[in-house]
Order: C-alpha cells, then sequence, then structure tokens
C-alpha cells in the first residue's frame, strides 16, 4: 500500500474529499517524524511503537573502490508492532473459510455418516 493508498482509503471509509484525507494523513505522518526527532518514543496500543535507535561509528567499505570509509553515529528510525498486531498478520495467512458459492468442500472421514 502506498501513501497514496492509504489516503484513498481514509478517504472512502470517511466519507471526505481526497483533499482532506490527504490533510490528515499528512497530519499524522508529520506528528511521528516530529516526535521522533524529538526523541519521543510513540506508542499506539494495539499497533506498535516507534523510536530511534543509535547506531555506533564504524568503519564501512566502498563496494565500488574497496576504499575504507568512515560511517558516522547516526539515529535510525526503529518501528516494532505489538502483539495483537503480530497475531492479526499471522492468523490472516490460514485461508478463509469460503463464503458461498463455488464447490463445497470434501468432506473428512470424520464427517461422513457411517451406513
Amino acid at each position: 500500500m502506498t501513501k497514496a493508498d492509504l489516503i484513498e482509503e481514509v478517504s472512502r471509509v470517511v466519507e471526505m474529499t481526497r483533499k482532506e484525507s490527504e490533510v490528515i494523513v499528512e497530519a499524522i505522518f508529520d506528528s511521528i517524524v516530529r516526535s521522533l526527532r524529538a526523541g519521543d518514543k510513540i506508542e499506539i496500543r494495539g499497533f506498535g511503537s516507534f523510536r530511534t535507535r543509535q547506531r555506533q561509528p564504524r568503519i564501512g567499505r566502498n563496494p565500488k573502490t574497496g576504499a575504507r570509509v568512515e560511517v558516522p553515529a547516526k539515529k535510525i528510525p526503529y518501528f516494532k508492532p505489538s502483539k495483537e498486531l503480530k497475531d492479526v498478520v499471522n492468523n490472516s495467512a490460514t485461508p478463509a473459510p469460503p463464503t458461498g458459492g463455488g464447490v463445497p468442500p470434501t468432506p473428512t472421514p470424520e464427517q461422513v455418516p457411517n451406513p
């Protein structure tokens, strides 16, 4: 899903114009970025948390020339999904039951009555 898809989904669900939905989505993203830049942690219950992690300086290599390059210390954004989000994602991996139409499922031996 892209940002444009997310804006369209918000627009459809909330029954707003696309422009109004774009303002909402942008405001949420801007708030998250501002909080991370300030060093704050963002926690959205049932979804997950955003925070920054500090990376130590290190010596890297230029892949083209092989020359050693100093990589400075930096903060990187990090997302940790909540247990609820993990459960929803993992449970959706199981096939959904048929919703009518099509061929009915073949009964298992336990479901077939004995004559």
